[in-house]
């Protein structure tokens, strides 16, 4: 897999990083809006491992970025930029987390629970079904039953969704062996501590950008980070998801907020 687009002519000094960890194509709407004034790069993780994923993205921005970028997480994405930022931060001059992650594992509890009451019945067993094809290291095709759970659980994530005809078009990759590798690594930084401790290491302004309608919580973004960052700033989208681009209500002031952060 190529494991990096780019949007728009140089220097590149902006970075999306998409959620997953495992699903592809997801930040390109927002990458393609960025382009008309700046140069975007869009960087593919491909590796099985944390590790993996941290040192991928140092490579492709040494060799593309025009250092200091602005580093865009967005959901597991935001988690992975804030490791870095922790680990390189002469690599990043701001960061902006959208539809983070919790930081704190007793915020992260009631996530699956939101969701799943705002499925229907039939929709709840049949996420414990693809749940269980996950769980079963015999399973085959695995990323089928990856990308039918991430499809439900978006459906729970948004607020009042609009597609435009381009993101309709973006095809989004989805590898269940990259997200069950990744997130184990992932969830135990947060279960220990470490995760939130590595803001500590963290130089550069960070916002972060929330949907009141989000699943994961927002008072588990917001207090734990404005506890531990140096410089930090919460912003609450209002009848807004877990993707505020795709937001009929929201789209409009996320991308104004998003373009007056960056200039």
């Amino acid at each position: 897999m190529k494991n990096l687009r780019k949007h728009g002519k140089a220097p590149f000094a902006i970075v999306v990083v998409r959620g997953g960890p495992g699903a592809v194509g997801e930040m390109a709407p927002v990458a393609r809006e960025l382009a008309s004034g700046w140069g975007v790069l869009e960087p593919i993780q491909t590796a099985a491992s944390l590790e993996g994923q941290i040192e991928e993205l140092k490579t492709v921005l040494e060799k593309n970025g025009d250092l200091p970028v602005a580093l865009i997480g967005f959901s597991w994405g935001a988690w992975l930029s804030f490791i870095f930022a922790a680990d390189y931060p002469e690599f990043v001059r701001k960061l902006i987390l959208i539809g983070s992650g919790p930081y704190e594992e007793k915020y992260a509890a009631r996530i699956r629970e939101t969701r799943l009451n705002r499925l229907s019945e039939e929709e709840r067993a049949e996420v414990k079904s693809l749940i269980e094809v996950l769980d079963n290291p015999a399973a085959e095709d695995k990323s089928s039953a990856f990308a039918r759970f991430g499809a439900l659980f978006s459906k729970a994530d948004a607020y009042d969704p609009i597609m435009h005809e381009s993101d309709k078009s973006e095809a989004i990759d989805c590898q269940a062996d990259i997200f069950q590798s990744v997130w184990k690594d992932a969830a135990e930084l947060r279960r220990s501590g470490k995760l939130l401790e590595l803001g500590k290491h963290i130089k550069c302004p960070v916002v972060a950008i929330h949907g009141d309608y989000d699943p994961h919580p927002a008072e588990g973004v917001q207090k734990p980070l404005s506890a531990i960052l140096k410089s930090f700033r919460f912003i609450l989208l209002k009848n807004c998801g877990h993707m505020p681009w795709i937001e009929r209500e929201a789209r409009e002031e996320f991308f104004r907020i998003l373009k007056e952060e960056l200039r």
